[in-house]
């Protein structure tokens, strides 16, 4: 059978898929929000993915707000407390947040974020990937603001306000305009917020830092994943994530996501090398990405990457909560389940060269160290 090449594949392939780092969309005193743009990664509009990342200085507030869309939220740095009201819950959870703890954030969820350290401590940085394909802007967060200069309230007339909070039209005036800052401000100096609760962590983080792993290759690499079991708000958030992490100049296996998912994925630190292969063998992508890069492997894409000599660190979604993927090196490889008569065929090789392909890779799995 003949693969034909649409003018969609064509058009998707001659797209820029190469890592891209954020553009700041908006700063203050406390802080400042930084997002991807489908017009500088053209890959998000296609997969309807949004990604955004938080930076709060010591002191920084994250003004409440709900998004258009569903998220995963992943804690790159520091330390700081997290706001959170459910759908119908009538209070809200807070809860201490620090580096490696991963948060899957549904619709309708409104959320705040602190940084409550003192100024000798690390920003408060948090990564932001979701899924857009409801939202206003595909392959854009939209936020709504409930208050500041931008917020839900400063849109209602004095009258609304009065009647909706049972104020009178001077209080309502006065209590919407006394937040002059946008999205995000510094909290004043001496003023208490409230205090997390450790409760309030159960069933809405994993730290993927502390987390059992799911892989672990000596000299090679380690991966935890985010799933309906150890994180189950990911269900009701549709995507799946992961948190890999190899070692200097390991090799993380040829594979691709077998179940239609689009992969997003950021690179936390380190750097490497990256090759994608798609449609009609054909290499879409090759080249080295860095910390604060983010790129996307399309549907059915085949990805490999090696690490340089600080290693590499990234976090990805995946556009399903129960993400599957097919390896084409390693102990799991699909060409290990293949018959060697087809395997032969298929290269068109001689016995010799097929039994040597077979016997490569016996115990390796997903990652490869260094030779020696």
């Amino acid at each position: 059978m003949v693969h034909r090449t649409s003018i969609a594949d064509v058009h998707v392939m001659c797209m820029d898929l190469s890592p891209k780092k954020p553009n700041k969309a908006s700063a203050s005193d406390g802080g400042a929000y930084y997002d991807w743009s489908p017009a500088d990664l053209p890959m998000l509009g296609v997969a309807s993915i949004g990604a955004a990342k938080l930076c709060l200085t010591a002191g920084g507030l994250a003004l409440p707000s709900y998004s258009d869309s569903a998220k995963i939220a992943y804690v790159l740095q520091g330390k700081g407390i997290f706001g959170v009201v459910l759908p119908e819950a009538t209070k809200e959870k807070v809860i201490s947040v620090k580096e490696g703890d991963a948060l899957a954030l549904p619709f309708g969820v409104v959320t705040w974020w602190h940084n409550n350290a003192d100024a000798a401590i690390s920003d408060l940085v948090v990564l932001f990937l979701g899924d857009t394909s409801t939202g206003h802007k595909p392959g854009q967060f939209t936020n709504f603001q409930l208050t500041g200069s931008t917020g839900i309230f400063t849109g209602f007339s004095t009258e609304f306000v009065a009647r909706a909070w049972d104020l009178t039209q001077d209080d309502a005036a006065k209590l919407v305009s006394t937040q002059p800052g946008s999205g995000i401000v510094r909290v004043k100096d001496g003023h208490k917020m409230p205090e997390a609760r450790d409760e309030d962590r159960q069933g809405l983080v994993l730290n993927c830092l502390e987390a059992p792993l799911d892989v672990d290759i000596k000299n090679g690499g380690r991966v935890v994943v985010l799933n309906t079991q150890n994180l189950p708000l990911v269900k009701e958030v549709g995507l799946g994530a992961d948190l890999v992490r190899i070692d200097a100049h390991s090799m993380c296996s040829p594979g691709f996501s077998c179940d239609s998912a689009y992969q997003v994925t950021y690179i936390v630190r380190g750097s490497g090398r990256v090759q994608v292969v798609g449609i009609d063998g054909t290499r879409v992508l090759e080249t080295r990405a860095e910390g604060g890069c983010l790129f996307i492997v399309l549907r059915f894409f085949v990805v490999s990457k090696i690490a340089d000599e600080t290693g590499m660190e990234w976090f990805s979604i995946i556009t399903t909560p129960n993400p599957i993927f097919s390896h084409l090196a390693g102990r799991t490889s699909v060409w290990k389940a293949i018959s060697p008569a087809v395997l032969q065929s298929s290269f068109n090789t001689t016995p010799e060269m097929e039994k040597l392909f077979r016997s490569k890779r016996l115990d390796s799995e997903i990652f490869f160290a260094p030779s020696n």
